[in-house]
């Protein structure tokens, strides 16, 4: 994710060259995910996120920003209304630690204290870099779940990920130059592990272990361990995805021509 930083803070910079106005704001709200814990559910939230961004606008109409988001999703078989999913009894909390550029297009011209729009609907595209660790408890301590190798990968995972990212929100000029906005942004990561669950129950090899324990979890109450090697683990999706629903709020630095634009 290091090496990404300087490339996209170049981009940024490449794209706002010939814009108007600056605009810097925070976001809050919650965080959820799609994957081998939720397969259905794409607005289930889980965690919470919060995050600042720097904003050019290029007109009224579109802009690219510049975003930090810090969040955090969890999912637990134990809590699914599946019964094949409870049986399998795994669970996760990752965090996200995300920079990702966007570009942004509104649908009314929209400039605050200028423009004669006080809101504008919103869609967005981008992409996006995030560092992630999932992590479990078990027998009440916390274990980090990529060390533990559960599915038998010949080397832990990689601990950062791109994404696709898309989404749609809504901005309103409350007073001045600040703006209220609310949205809802998707992550299609380039990775099935946020959740540390992929494929199928491999062998972990005779005798007790904390990373066999970690990869098959279905007996720990029952005794009866359902985790035959070979046998499916996760589901057949080859990419996890995660979301961030913020409410955001920002001030605008506009100049005096864009009064005139």
């Amino acid at each position: 994710m290091a090496k990404l930083v300087p490339i996209i803070f170049f981009l940024f910079l490449s794209f706002s060259l010939k814009a108007q106005t600056w605009e810097f704001g925070v976001g809050a709200g919650g965080a959820g995910y799609m994957g081998d814990l939720n397969p259905k559910n794409p607005v289930k939230v889980s965690g919470y996120s919060f995050g600042a961004f720097a904003k050019r606008n290029f007109n009224g109409y579109l802009s690219a920003r510049l975003n930090y988001t810090y969040g955090k999703i969890a999912a637990a078989d134990s809590n699914s209304n599946n019964q094949q999913f409870r049986d399998r009894n795994l669970s996760f909390t990752t965090t996200l630690s995300e920079i990702s550029l966007i570009g942004e297009f509104n649908f009314m011209h929209y400039i605050p204290d200028a423009g004669k729009n006080k809101y504008s609907p919103y869609l967005f595209l981008g992409i996006a870099s995030v560092n992630y660790s999932p992590t479990t408890i078990y027998n009440g301590a916390k274990y980090d779940l990529r060390a533990a190798q559960t599915e038998g990968e010949p080397k832990p995972y990689p601990t950062s990920t791109l994404a696709a990212l898309y989404g749609a929100g809504i901005k309103y000029n409350v007073a001045g130059k600040f703006t209220l906005g609310a949205e809802l942004g998707y992550r299609n990561a380039f990775t099935d592990y946020l959740d540390d669950v992929s494929g199928v129950y491999v062998n972990k090899g005779a005798g007790q272990s904390v990373s066999k324990a970690l990869a098959d979890r279905s007996g720990e109450k029952t005794g009866i361990y359902l985790g035959i090697p070979g046998t499916q683990r996760g589901d057949s999706r080859p990419r996890d995805t995660y979301f961030f629903a913020q409410v955001t709020f920002s001030y605008t630095f506009v100049t005096q021509k864009c009064y005139f634009q």
